[in-house]
């Protein structure tokens, strides 16, 4: 029993530290995120818009998804930092890129479109998937 206790700490130790960086990240991304859209998600999101709610849930995933890659594969909580990073950076350039086609996305999500929502939200899905693949070569 004592061995299993003692191969047990440093596992929880180190899902710990893994675990709370991660959650780190993912709130840094969630605060960069919020200031980075042109249309206010929190608000919608609170005011029962399904599209804000799919486009907003599609990006965390997006980045929840290579950040999950990297915790299975990385080598360190400096190398979990610097791809989480890059998962950010990746999700943000997402938003910029599906203005691309539909400039007025942000609008359209406050204006309840759910299409726009989901649009923006499955490309963001999209992202992350191969952003997640990406990582694991």
């Amino acid at each position: 029993m004592s061995e299993i206790f003692a191969e047990f700490v440093p596992s929880l130790l180190e899902f710990l530290a893994y675990f709370g960086v991660a959650a780190v990240l993912t709130v840094i991304f969630i605060a960069i995120y919020l200031k980075t859209t042109r249309h206010d998600e929190i608000k919608l999101i609170k005011d029962n818009s399904v599209a804000a709610a799919v486009a907003f849930s599609g990006s965390l995933i997006g980045f929840a998804l290579p950040l999950a890659s990297v915790m299975l594969n990385s080598l360190s909580l400096i190398d979990l930092v610097l791809w989480g990073i890059v998962a950010m950076i990746v999700q943000i350039l997402v938003y910029f890129l599906v203005r691309m086609p539909m400039p007025r996305v942000s609008e359209r999500i406050e204006a309840g479109e759910v299409a726009a929502g989901i649009w923006l939200g499955v490309a963001s899905l999209v992202a992350g998937i191969l952003n997640a693949t990406s990582m694991t070569v």
